[in-house]
């Protein structure tokens, strides 16, 4: 693109509301989402929701563009991913419980590394991942028809905000008044804890993932509570607390093969396909597999090549800052040696690619998986301490989130007409201030309920940070993780989704079951969307499905977005005592 072209591009989508309305929204979202990964155990996408908001915010102003909106919502969006992959990694810590104080200054370095490795990471594979591919990446294509669609009117914007507040007061009164309890028709059945969460947030996420991902949610919790705990006892195979070490083992390895599986079908078999058609094509039987695995050791080599053949000097020097500013923050903020600090730069560009590659395909970013696989490569040769590697697994988990989700927003803007380089531009400023957001609300929250606050039957489940950290200290079963890691792989490969399988495994029971009444309201809610489409058409359907998904997304915003102005609240009033 010329530099008229980028001027003129800078100036129509990138304004000065804009970036204001992007910056506090970035704030907030990013603030949230620790809250809801540490919370929850999961991060749903919260582009669609950005878009929304930013849309209608802007139409409020008197500004139309969609073009503007999406910049808007990109810097809005940018810190989730940020604060996912330092909640699903770090907490691990602490976990762990291994007596080490982390400093801000090293949380603020996982942050930043990571998202200065995101983004060169993008900048060097958008053209070959969105402009020369045929991936879908379902969210962004998603943002792109919301946008597109441009209904986010005023009666949109009330359904929005209106569940925010119902969310946040339901929040409040049950977590600061004490008005609703935490859970509801519990049941004493040993080593289960069933019943069902009063958590609009927990209810949402339900309907958002949708029936069929859920049914594999629950048939995984009730398989780890009913099967192996229950069961098993009932049976005399093992002890109540043996079947949780099988459980949590198996659970890992379920969401670990999924990730694995990711990395088989999605990227290892399509790269061998490809070789082994290209061979074909020649005629050159020759070749033989040497020379195909040669042409494939190529290909990331390659594909960096075409990236900067395609970027000015002054973009080349910048990123090529970017790559040498992580590494500088990895030695010397880190304590981590040269050779490890390389690998880390390589590495992340290959996971980057695996985690676009699973993006643009499926909408699903295992970031902590990716973090696991370097954690581990690490592990192997150096001698890098255990803090150490909990930092490795959250620079990359940091960088590929961040890699998922500027790919997706690179496809909507490809959709629209989105200048790229401006939407970079909107993804380096959120990202960076949500680095610093996600930073400042995690020791937030470690000052208000404690290190001890995290854990699998603690205030903040941390899931993934839970994978994390028992990969580290070491796997209670080793049979069943095994087991998980072979099943999930080959479950994945045949098209059944192990990650959720997996969480039901290794979730406490009752989030699972209060996420299933969610899914089940989506059913429902499915049927009534049903017959008003037979009754009044398409179109009175089609709304009644974008009220629905607004509804939740401003439920799972608000629940979250007051747990964490809670937890400040908290912080206040202790420094005030």
């Amino acid at each position: 693109m010329s530099e008229t072209g980028t001027r003129a591009g800078l100036r129509g989508q990138l304004s000065a509301a804009g970036i204001v309305i992007g910056c506090v929204g970035c704030v907030i979202i990013t603030a949230s989402s620790v809250y809801t990964a540490l919370k929850m155990g999961a991060l749903p996408w919260p582009t669609i929701f950005t878009s929304i908001t930013a849309l209608v915010l802007l139409r409020a102003m008197g500004r139309t563009s969609l073009n503007e909106a999406n910049i808007t919502q990109v810097i809005m969006s940018a810190g989730s991913m940020v604060a996912g992959g330092i909640a699903f990694t770090v907490p691990g810590i602490w976990i762990l419980g291994l007596g080490v104080e982390v400093s801000w200054w090293e949380l603020l370095a996982v942050a930043l590394v990571g998202t200065l490795l995101g983004l060169v990471c993008t900048a060097l594979i958008r053209r070959r991942f969105v402009e020369e591919s045929d991936l879908e990446y379902p969210i962004g294509t998603a943002a792109a028809e919301t946008l597109l669609a441009s209904t986010a009117g005023g009666s949109t914007g009330r359904k929005l905000f209106g569940s925010m507040a119902f969310a946040g007061a339901w929040c409040v009164a049950r977590d600061v008044l004490g008005w609703i309890p935490a859970l509801v028709a519990t049941l004493p059945i040993p080593g289960v804890s069933f019943g069902i969460q009063a958590s609009p947030m927990r209810l949402s996420v339900g309907f958002l993932v949708g029936g069929r991902s859920v049914a594999w949610w629950m048939a995984g919790a009730v398989l780890a509570a009913f099967g192996i705990t229950v069961g098993g006892t009932a049976l005399g195979l093992w002890d109540v607390a043996t079947a949780q070490g099988i459980v949590s083992s198996l659970g890992m390895g379920l969401m670990m093969g999924s990730g694995l599986g990711v990395v088989a079908k999605d990227i290892v078999w399509p790269l061998v396909r490809g070789a082994r058609d290209r061979g074909g094509r020649a005629g050159d039987a020759a070749e033989g597999a040497t020379g195909r695995a040669a042409a494939d050791a190529t290909r990331c080599t390659g594909m960096l090549a075409g990236a900067l053949r395609h970027l000015s000097r002054l973009d080349a020097g910048a990123l090529a800052c970017f790559v040498a500013a992580a590494a500088l923050i990895c030695c010397m903020g880190l304590g981590l040696s040269p050779l490890v600090s390389v690998a880390i730069v390589a590495l992340s560009f290959v996971t980057a690619i695996m985690s676009a590659q699973s993006v643009g395909q499926s909408g699903i970013d295992p970031m902590e998986i990716f973090g696991l696989i370097v954690l581990l490569f690490v592990a192997a040769f150096s001698r890098t301490t255990q803090v150490q590697l909990f930092f490795v697994a959250g620079i990359i988990a940091v960088a590929c989130g961040l890699a998922g989700d500027v790919m997706s927003d690179f496809k909507t803007g490809q959709i629209i007409g989105t200048d790229p380089r401006t939407l970079w531009i909107g993804q380096a400023i959120g990202a960076l201030l949500g680095a610093v957001v996600a930073v400042a609300v995690m020791l937030a929250i470690v000052a208000a309920y404690g290190t001890d606050a995290f854990g699998a039957d603690a205030e903040f489940i941390a899931a993934q940070a839970n994978v994390v950290a028992t990969m580290v200290a070491g796997i209670p079963s080793v049979p069943a993780f095994v087991i998980g890691l072979v099943g999930g792989t080959l479950l994945y490969c045949a098209g059944i989704p192990a990650m959720m399988l997996g969480l039901g495994v290794y979730l406490p029971f009752y989030m699972s079951l209060t996420t299933a009444v969610g899914a089940l309201v989506r059913v429902a809610f499915d049927r009534v969307r049903a017959a008003r489409a037979q009754r009044a058409g398409a179109a009175a359907a089609k709304e009644l499905d974008e009220t629905g998904a607004v509804v939740a997304s401003g439920v799972l915003g608000g629940e979250s977005i007051v747990g964490v102005i809670i937890a400040f609240a908290s912080v206040a009033s202790g420094l005030a005592g």
